[in-house]
């Protein structure tokens, strides 16, 4: 059974089309991935389907629930943590969580014990009686999301959850999350970190300018971009522009970031004799190697744009 189900979703703002049209599925107990730049209507699309935003037309269902004909059911059903934690600062960390219970209208006996349990969950117990102003920004993540599941909810929005952590709060929510799903929980995650999404969705779905453009398992995107590339760096930048003059004898060059150059269709053979051929150019090279298509390469293919370049959400 699938826990979301979205058909041509649509939402405007003035001339700007937030959604266009945008159709995807989610099967119960799975994390889908929405993946795509700062305005390509990631948001737009959590927050028709969490009732917060009714969209212009298209249909909706979570958990089987239509978010528009009946929104109270779908938010007893569903939990939400978007991009900024919404917490109080001036309660504790179990104050936040028994307020959430008491808004869910959860017998008080069993607020006490969620609130606790949640604690101990996102290792927040010692944390659990200081106010949140004294937290850091990782800790305040993980009682955010704590408040998201206080209801038990049967699917999970997260609206770029990791985004300002610091690298070893990201991997320690990833691992959070990952357990949350092996228990059962459907997640929609949006996200502009495509390790992000390499690491934790069973299926990624791109967005761009309101509209999907692609879908699949990352393998099989990754499959669609090609097979492995050479990657090449000059170990001085003024070469950069004389080792993409010789990379173009073997193939399309393309900038990556870092003054890095690549070249499609890698192989052994390639490279072997692209650097025969730098070196007899008199180019000096810090970094020769093949390596598979990553989702940035995806994206970049589809887009013509990273991921993380655009800035500014609609």
């Amino acid at each position: 059974m699938d826990a979301v189900v979205v058909q041509d979703l649509v939402k405007t703002y003035g001339p700007t089309r937030a959604l266009d049209g945008v159709s995807l599925t989610v099967p119960e107990g799975t994390v889908l991935g929405l993946l795509g730049p700062n305005g390509a209507g990631k948001t737009t699309a959590v927050r028709v389907l969490t009732t917060l935003l009714r969209p212009d037309s298209g249909s909706a269902t979570v958990a089987g629930i239509d978010v528009l004909k009946d929104p109270a059911a779908v938010r007893r059903t569903i939990g939400l943590a978007g991009q900024y934690a919404a917490v109080d600062d001036k309660l504790t960390g179990a104050e936040n969580l028994r307020l959430v219970g008491k808004l869910y209208h959860l017998p008080k006996q069993q607020i006490a014990a969620r609130a606790d349990e949640l604690l101990a969950r996102f290792d927040l117990v010692e944390a659990g009686g200081r106010v949140v102003k004294t937290y850091s920004g990782g800790m305040r993540r993980r009682l955010d999301l704590a408040g998201a599941l206080v209801n038990k909810p049967r699917v999970l929005f997260l609206d770029e959850p990791t985004t300002g952590l610091d690298p070893r709060s990201r991997l320690g929510l990833w691992e959070v999350l990952e357990d949350l799903v092996a228990d059962g929980t459907t997640l929609l995650l949006t996200t502009q970190y495509l390790e992000e999404a390499d690491r934790l969705a069973d299926r990624i779905v791109v967005i761009d300018r309101g509209r999907v453009i692609a879908e699949g398992t990352s393998d099989s995107l990754k499959d669609e971009v090609g097979g492995s590339v050479l990657v090449v760096r000059a170990a001085d930048p003024p070469q950069t522009e004389q080792a993409r003059e010789v990379l173009a004898r073997f193939g399309e060059v393309t900038d990556l970031t870092g003054g890095e150059l690549q070249v499609q269709g890698g192989s052994v053979d390639l490279v072997r004799k692209a650097a025969t051929a730098l070196a007899k150019a008199g180019v000096e090279i810090t970094d020769l190697a093949l390596r598979r298509p990553t989702l940035d390469d995806v994206f970049l293919q589809l887009t013509g744009h990273a991921a993380e370049d655009e800035e500014g959400a609609a």
